[in-house]
């Protein structure tokens, strides 16, 4: 009797490594797979499917219906049917409601965790593991290189965060693929991952066979282990900013947050200028508003200064300095305007 092919091994080994990983970390029951009912989280749900009664966890799976098609509910009930027939239980289908903030991507992606979130809280699950593929991770790093982010977007996606698990992360999307199909399961195409005015699907069509072709095979699994690299080195700079942080920032009883000029300007720029995001995070900016170009401003405000005026970041707030120190506050209100005196007033 042959064996399982190729394909169906790799996916198989990756799921029982990091599951085996998993338990190690932790003494808990049961893990759910996030279903979107393609063809790479299909191929994640058999291989969990067969790890599970080695690995010592119940395995289930969530499919969340975005309802952003015509038929999201029916796609979604297929899928979960084909989770059931692996033998996952439970298998939960949400349906979420998708806002606009951040545009389609994010918000989709927004309200896809929270359910992942919720239904994990609900069952009691360890961890929820994403079908992401080396793929994937390759998009990750060219997006993060067009938005001209930083080591930690570039870093991509991490194998382990919290709950959230990428087995997958290492193996590329071909592989999943013919796992997928070599387990007879039936894929849904999501319509989104061809929409030309999606970021990520020109990418994923356009740029990456353009790299492959042009810089040869292997441009994806180059991006890749790049993120790997960054991610180890911006790991161990937010320690460093961590340990820096905790005596240089600090929070105001007033509201808002501070700290020395000269703790700051004594750091390399790397350190310096994670510190500075740090002091408008302690204040209270949104992190995902917060961009590069709020640190560049704030850094001119340190190094160059020339009696400028406050620097406007997100939510509402005002970087100034005055006294030998950066202050992040709200911003002030706007006064009334000046009104003409009319005679009797």
């Amino acid at each position: 009797m042959s064996g399982p092919s190729p394909a169906t091994a790799a996916v198989r080994r990756a799921v029982r490594e990091d599951l085996a990983l998993l338990r190690r970390e932790c003494s808990g029951r049961v893990v759910l797979v996030a279903c979107s009912g393609g063809a790479d989280s299909l191929a994640l749900a058999a291989g969990a499917a067969f790890a599970a009664a080695r690995s010592g966890f119940a395995t289930g799976a969530v499919v969340v219906d975005h309802g952003l098609q015509p038929g999201s509910a029916a796609v979604a009930e297929a899928a979960a049917g084909q989770c059931r027939g692996l033998g996952l239980e439970p298998v939960d289908v949400v349906a979420v409601a998708v806002g606009r903030a951040g545009g389609p991507e994010a918000a989709a992606r927004d309200a896809r965790y929270a359910a992942l979130e919720a239904a994990a809280v609900a069952h009691g699950a360890e961890a929820v593991l994403l079908a992401h593929t080396r793929d994937d991770q390759a998009e990750s790093v060219l997006l993060g290189l067009a938005r001209g982010s930083g080591a930690r977007s570039l870093a991509g996606m991490p194998a382990v965060r919290g709950r959230w698990r990428r087995p997958l992360l290492e193996l590329p999307r071909s592989v999943v693929r013919a796992a997928c199909a070599d387990a007879g399961l039936v894929p849904w195409e999501d319509p989104a991952n061809a929409d030309a005015a999606l970021a990520r699907a020109r990418v994923r069509h356009r740029v990456l066979p353009v790299l492959e072709a042009e810089l040869g095979p292997g441009a994806a699994a180059a991006l890749a282990r790049t993120a790997r690299a960054l991610r180890d080195d911006a790991d161990a700079l937010d320690a460093l900013t961590d340990a820096l942080a905790a005596s240089a920032v600090r929070v105001e009883p007033a509201g808002g947050a501070s700290a020395a000029v000269a703790d700051l300007a004594a750091q390399p720029a790397a350190l310096r200028r994670r510190l500075l995001r740090r002091l408008a995070l302690a204040a209270g900016a949104p992190a995902g508003a917060l961009a590069a170009v709020h640190v560049d401003a704030a850094d001119a405000l340190l190094l160059d200064w020339r009696g400028q005026g406050p620097v406007a970041l997100p939510g509402g707030l005002e970087l100034r300095r005055s006294c030998g120190r950066l202050r992040v506050e709200r911003g002030a209100r706007p006064r009334e305007p000046l009104r003409a005196r009319t005679p009797g007033t």
